[in-house]
């Protein structure tokens, strides 16, 4: 019998945690149990049985009832049988619970692609130190046991798991285009003579995105695992987003406010980076009498030159770097732009805010001072990190702008800043209520998830429709309105899983 089971990401968008199961048990239960999908629990004591998981991912927001904290933490299913822990991609929803897989006893392998290598640990570090301990000679241990862990599979290559008398796993990633080093997860799984491909989508990308290429659907999936997040809706095109981008930027030249951007650091904060810069540069440029572009001074109201860059996130800026020293993961467009000379997260108006007292120095001026300036600050769903002290000082003012590009999760001040702002509401910070006078923006192409059709695409690109579809990681309505798109189109059995 070969099974999948979900530990989390079924009723909301974080908490990514499944499981595929491999079980050699009688002729008659194998047929109960593929006949029957919703049963999903074998007798323990039913012959061998061996696993991976495919994320391990925190809970965030209200996502099933629960809130991000130690209590909502722990491994609650059993872990003995799992051989592995495949990684699609190191955002914290899907690699959070990590240190409490291995507090619980999990001693395999820790599989992922080679830049998600790199940054795992460095992801890991920031979470343990907010979330598990202050302890630094624990978190070394802690990491250490990580770094010996982790297995970099490069993309396209099969890699074999374990092959245990009548069964065998191997896995293959492919490029998922969500953030550097995504990745979609194949299976080839075998318990005697039944064999199955199954695909575990992780988050993908949108087509498109600056930085990344654009994710290609699998050659075959007999069953197929697929997040959700926006399977109720489509994303702006990017020259839309990147026009709509500039007319936001162009309000902070002009009434010299702050340009507010919660920031999740890894993915949409280098893609804006990438964006802004190329938006500098052609507002830099205009076409002299001989048709080339040439370098001028703009109006001062609008002197592009001279508008401020600021992240203030200590982990997004170490992403960026990150994001640098793995050129060679970039698409062919942002290769082509440092091949002539051009450095899009690396440019003169970018300043990186480090410290602790240089991040209060800087929301003092700012909210002060009529200097326009766009400041990337974390975190991503304004639930905490340096974005909230920004937010507490700046959203009364008119001047100031927030502008979301990301997924903002039911129960977060994000959310509510982007239901209430646009009415004039409030939202509440650390207990305090806050009113909203700043103008609030949400640019939905610069998430890094794939928009509905993009995940249409995927699935209708595999070249026979699999047996089975699995729809999880979204909201409740976007998960309905894309199963029901899926069994309008393919004759797969659309399955929405619960906890």
């Amino acid at each position: 019998m070969i099974e999948i089971k979900h530990h989390g990401a079924t009723s909301g968008v974080t908490g990514s945690c499944h499981e595929l199961s491999l079980h050699v048990g009688s002729d008659e239960k194998r047929e109960r149990f593929s006949s029957d999908p919703d049963l999903d629990t074998t007798p323990e004591s039913e012959g061998d049985r061996h696993g991976i998981l495919i994320d391990c991912g925190l809970f965030q927001g209200q996502d099933e009832g629960r809130e991000a904290s130690a209590a909502d933490l722990t491994i609650d299913f059993p872990i003995d049988h799992i051989r592995a822990l495949v990684v699609t991609h190191v955002h914290i929803d899907h690699v959070g619970r990590i240190p409490y897989l291995l507090a619980a006893g999990f001693e395999g392998p820790i599989i992922c692609s080679e830049p998600s290598a790199v940054m795992l640990p460095e992801i890991l570090e920031d979470a343990l130190k907010i979330g598990f301990t202050r302890d630094r000679s624990l978190i070394e241990r802690v990491l250490g046991l990580i770094r010996e862990r982790v297995v970099p599979v490069p993309y396209g290559q099969w890699h074999s798991v374990f092959e245990e008398g009548e069964c065998s796993l191997s896995v293959r990633l492919q490029r998922a285009g969500h953030i550097l080093g995504s990745a979609y997860v194949e299976c080839e799984a075998r318990v005697g003579d039944l064999e199955e491909r199954i695909v575990f989508s992780g988050d993908l990308g949108a087509p498109h995105s600056p930085l990344l290429p654009e994710p290609k659907s699998p050659e075959r999936a007999d069953r197929l695992v697929i997040e959700s997040t926006y399977g109720d809706r489509d994303h702006e095109d990017r020259e839309t987003r990147r026009d709509r981008l500039r007319a936001v930027l162009e309000n902070a030249l002009a009434d010299g406010g702050t340009v507010l951007v919660p920031a999740f650091s890894i993915g949409r904060t280098q893609e804006l980076l990438y964006e802004i810069e190329g938006i500098i540069a052609e507002a830099s440029l205009k076409v002299g009498s001989d048709g080339k572009r040439e370098r001028f001074s703009s109006d001062p109201l609008f002197d592009w030159e001279h508008l401020e860059i600021v992240v203030d996130s200590p982990l997004a800026a170490n992403f960026t770097q990150i994001y640098r020293d793995l050129k060679p993961f970039w698409d062919a467009e942002a290769q082509e732009l440092v091949r002539s000379g051009r450095h899009p997260l690396s440019f003169d108006q970018l300043t990186v805010i480090d410290s602790h007292e240089d991040h209060l120095n800087a929301v003092e001026y700012l909210a002060k001072s009529h200097r326009p300036c766009v400041v990337l600050a974390g975190s991503g769903m304004c639930a905490g990190g340096r974005v909230v002290n920004y937010l507490k000082v700046m959203l009364g003012d008119d001047r100031n702008d927030v502008l979301f590009v990301g997924y903002q999760a039911a129960g977060t001040p994000g959310r509510d800043i982007l239901t209430f702002g646009p009415r004039g509401g409030w939202v509440e910070l650390d207990g305090e209520r806050y009113d909203i006078r700043a103008r609030v923006h949400q640019v939905g192409g610069y998430s890094a998830h794939a928009g509905q059709s993009d995940l249409l695409r995927f699935v209708e690109g595999i070249p026979e429709a699999p047996g089975e579809i699995r729809i999880v990681h979204g909201d409740t309505e976007a998960k309905k309105v894309l199963g029901k798109l899926l069994s309008e189109r393919l004759s797969s059995r659309i399955l929405i899983p619960a906890l």
